[in-house]
């Protein structure tokens, strides 16, 4: 891994691999191995140191001795795993039955891809009484024993997730990961309190050490690192690599090795949108790896050397060792190991260069840019305040007089309506009185009619 002034940091494909050449993912943390090629180094070098202790008489023991104490170690550590698993140091003796194991295994055949709600509900039915007693027997060993080393609890969380992929043999590899992945979370949601940044180890102290170097490099710009970040594409509004930082900061309040990884996954996955924004080129893997050292650099995520060896501890093995989510945890650990390990080449400085901006003697000529970018942002922003207060004057003026339209409407409505009012009850005493003359009218006519009957009868 070096400097280029053109693309950043670069790093191959082939640095990524395992050292061992087995195709799969390596990690810094594992000195470049994949986690099968490491525990499998970790357990050899393991069981010889502890066999060559002098007997009781000053001699080493012989070949044969050494052969007969390794499979005693072996046979211990199977019956620590049984002991995990039933309770008991050995398996209970009723076996389960093929039917009852074909209704179990039909079940779990049904299970949607990331439904972990119906996987709970499966693993809690009386068929699966037998798995999920080994679960809970697990569980409660686990926190019963709690005080044990680190290594010693990964090695038999890992050693359980072997143990019960291998009842799920006749599912197909993609099957058993899904099944597997919501193990995992069941299984270290519980344990997480006890396993995460454990006494046994001094996870906390580099925690520490590596927010006080991530904050001592504040002063790093992306031009520096390569990052495709060009200054005329950045908005005042922000950085476009926010989403990413915001993800990768996300991953602390997380509790199951999955779910972090899953927050690396989706930084990584903004790194890239935002590389496609930023860069008319296609973004490759050096300009990947530059802009994850600099949204590391800008989150100084919380406690990130704790949940990396979290999931590096208690992960499934295969979600390291291969796929997308295998590629970005490897990258972060370079980044993380790049970042560690930065100096003044590495950013095209000379040693005084990096001295200075260490001591905060210098300040990078980008640096000033963005301060003066700040600078502006703050007087828009001081500009559209005021801007706003006359804007909300204004509204409070055309509220006010709003309301003294309404109120005028109300009145004028007022007083039509008594108009109206009014001018009913002259209408109304209108057609009494033309109803009273109607009538005189009508009398009258009756009495001159009665008067010529009258006078009709006498001339006769």
């Amino acid at each position: 891994m070096w400097m280029d002034k053109q693309r950043g940091i670069r790093v191959s494909q082939e640095e990524l691999l395992c050292k061992n050449a087995c195709g799969y993912y390596g990690n810094p943390a594992w000195q470049g191995l994949c986690s099968k090629c490491w525990r499998e180094r970790a357990r050899a070098a393991g069981t010889p140191r502890e066999e060559i202790r002098p007997r009781s008489d000053g001699t080493l023991p012989t070949f044969s001795k050494f052969e007969e104490k390794k499979n005693i170690e072996k046979g211990r550590r199977i019956n620590t795993v049984r002991r995990l698993f039933w309770g008991s140091p050995s398996p209970p003796k009723p076996q389960e039955s093929s039917e009852s194991r074909a209704n179990v295994l039909k079940a779990y055949e049904n299970l949607e891809p990331g439904d972990f709600t119906g996987f709970l509900k499966i693993l809690r039915s009386p068929p699966s009484q037998r798995l999920q007693s080994r679960c809970t027997a697990f569980l409660n060993t686990m926190e019963a024993y709690h005080d044990l080393p680190v290594q010693k609890q990964s090695d038999l969380v890992q050693d359980f997730y072997q143990s019960f992929a291998e009842y799920f043999s006749s599912f197909p590899e993609a099957q058993v990961t899904q099944i597997m992945e919501h193990v995992e979370k069941l299984i270290m949601t519980r344990l997480h309190k006890w396993v995460f940044c454990h006494d046994s180890c001094d996870d906390e102290q580099k925690d520490l050490a590596l927010q006080r170097r991530i904050r001592s490099l504040n002063w790093v710009t992306p031009q520096m690192l390569g990052v495709p970040f060009p200054d005329e594409k950045v908005s005042v509004t922000g950085d476009p690599f926010l989403p990413a930082i915001t993800a990768i900061i996300e991953m602390d309040a997380k509790r199951a090795p999955q779910d972090k990884l899953a927050c690396v996954s989706k930084c990584s996955q903004h790194v890239f949108e935002a590389l496609s924004r930023s860069n008319s080129e296609p973004a490759n893997a050096d300009d990947f790896l530059s802009s994850l050292v600099y949204v590391v650099l800008k989150a100084n995520p919380p406690r990130l050397h704790s949940n990396m060896q979290y999931v590096i501890r208690f992960g499934l093995p295969h979600s390291l060792m291969a796929g997308e989510s295998g590629y970005y945890f490897t990258n972060l650990s370079c980044a993380v190991a790049f970042i560690e390990k930065l100096d003044g080449p590495a950013l095209s400085l000379s040693p005084e260069e990096f001295e200075g901006y260490m001591l905060g003697q210098r300040t990078p000529c980008a640096l000033n840019r963005r301060q003066q970018v700040i600078s502006d942002t703050q007087n828009l922003l001081e500009d559209l305040k005021g801007r706003q207060e006359k804007l909300d004057q204004g509204m409070d003026a055309l509220n006010a007089q709003l309301q003294k339209w309404v109120q005028e409407v109300h009145s004028q409505l007022d007083e039509t309506r008594s108009q109206f009012v009014l001018a009913q009850k002259e209408i109304t005493a209108q057609k009494e009185v033309l109803l009273s003359t109607q009538d005189n009218k009508e009398e009258s006519v009756l009495v001159l009619e009665d008067q010529d009957g009258g006078l009709r009868e006498t001339g006769c």
